[in-house]
This record gives structure tokens, sequence and C-alpha cells, in this order.
């Protein structure tokens, strides 16, 4: 099993969501807001880590969407 893809969740999916949402904003800006460095959130965006509950639910404050949409890509 690949480590970007384990028990049926798959990081890079998770990580193309989450820049989907971030369009063509910077990364180091919504690394900002995360309270992450720019490189962790390329990492996760990249699917070679899996994003903390707490950057989960920034996100999904940020971008109006559902923590269940940007995991599975069902909800809004």
């Amino acid at each position: 099993m690949s480590r970007r893809k384990k028990k049926g969740v798959d990081l890079g999916v998770i990580g193309s969501r989450i820049r989907q949402l971030r369009g063509h904003g910077l990364q180091e800006e919504l690394a900002s807001y995360l309270n992450v460095s720019q490189g962790h959130l390329s990492k996760i965006e990249s699917g070679r880590i899996a994003p903390s509950i707490a950057i989960l639910v920034l996100l999904a404050e940020r971008y109006h969407k559902s923590v269940d949409w940007i995991l599975r890509g069902e909800g809004s």
C-alpha cells in the first residue's frame, strides 16, 4: 500500500481538493492563515502528509466547505 493511500483515504486527492480551494492564492498566504510553514502546506497539497484536524477545520471555515467535502468530496 502506498504511503499516500491508507485505509481508503487518498492523501493525494485530499491535497488536490485543498489546492483547488486555494485557487490562485499563494501557498505562503494560506500557510500563514493556517499557522504552518509553506513547506508543510506543500507536503499536504502534494499528498505526502495528512492535514491535521485543526487545519481541516480552518480550511472548512475559510472556504465555507465541510470537512467531509475536503476529506471525501461529499457534502458542500
